[in-house]
């Protein structure tokens, strides 16, 4: 199993840490040890002093699929999620002004939430219209809607296909919208997708 992520998806997003606006998804990947147990405490690492939060929507592979057409993207996935992308930000950037990849600062042990229950897509409304919030300590802190993504969904899982064979149990983090944050101890991280609470998290 592995998490294809993708960035810089959500132009609000964009601006607010000041990125360029990309031609084509910016794609990275997680290994599955990133990925949070259920009901442990996400605990930020010792090398870093700038966790943000990035809630997403997660997309779950249901079949096997390579250079899959847009058209038929929708018969790869069954499911949807909400997940964390949990980014170490001044590592982050120290790898970007350096130009080096961001796995350090992405894809560290516990830096992947996913919700452990996932939502059959005939319960939800349309697809490119739903909305999703990240609350911090009971205040609402990332609000998003997955029709200002610059890739829906089906896109992304054509686009990726490309280079990726996908697998039965892959994840697709679809990107952030703004609001992202610095996390502090004791914080507690609540993720709502179309109104159903799919994850709470502490921080340690």
């Amino acid at each position: 199993m592995k998490i294809i992520c993708i960035g810089r998806n959500y132009t609000d997003h964009i601006e607010e840490l000041a990125n360029e606006r990309p031609e084509e998804p910016v794609v990275f990947l997680k290994p599955d040890t990133a990925i949070l147990l259920h009901k442990q405490p996400f605990f930020i690492p010792p090398w870093t002093d700038d966790v943000h939060h990035e809630v997403e929507v997660v997309v779950k592979i249901n079949r096997i699929g390579k250079h899959i057409d847009e058209k038929f993207a929708h018969k790869y996935y069954d499911e949807i999620g909400l997940g964390i992308d949990f980014t170490a930000r001044d590592v982050q950037q120290q790898l970007k002004q350096k130009g080096l990849p961001w796995e350090k600062a992405k894809a560290f042990d516990g830096a992947a939430v996913i919700c452990r229950d996932f939502i059959n897509k005939s319960e939800l409304p349309e697809l490119d219209d739903l909305d999703f919030q990240l609350f911090k300590n009971g205040v609402l802190q990332q609000d998003g809607n997955t029709s200002h993504m610059l890739w829906k969904i089906d896109a992304i899982i054509a686009y990726v296909s490309q280079y990726f064979t996908l697998k039965i149990g892959d994840l697709i983090y679809t990107g952030t919208p703004a609001g992202v944050s610095k996390v502090s101890e004791n914080d507690v991280l609540r993720g709502v997708l179309h109104g159903k609470e799919l994850f709470e998290i502490k921080v340690k």
